[in-house]
């Protein structure tokens, strides 16, 4: 998991979402697995693929640190998008 986590550090994201969905195919109960996923879609861009991953996470512990990666996401969409609630 530590190499993995140093390819989304590095920006090596598709490789890093690559890694981890083979990583789950074995270990699909890994909460930290769907966690890093989730951090991976979220730098790559995509907001709707990090939320799912990070619900996943929670849903398989819900002490996992993709609570508050959620909550954060959640915060700054919150904020980006209000105008969108208007039209």
């Amino acid at each position: 998991m530590e190499e993995i986590k140093n390819l989304i550090y590095a920006g090596q994201v598709d490789e890093a979402i690559q890694r981890l969905n083979a990583y789950i195919q074995e270990n699909p109960d890994s909460d930290e697995a769907y966690y890093l996923l989730g951090n991976a879609w979220r730098k790559k861009g995509d907001n709707r693929q990090a939320l799912n991953n990070y619900l996943e996470a929670i849903h398989r512990n819900p002490d996992s640190p993709a609570k508050n990666a959620y909550d954060m996401l959640m915060d700054i969409l919150d904020f980006y998008y209000k105008e969108m609630y208007n039209q």
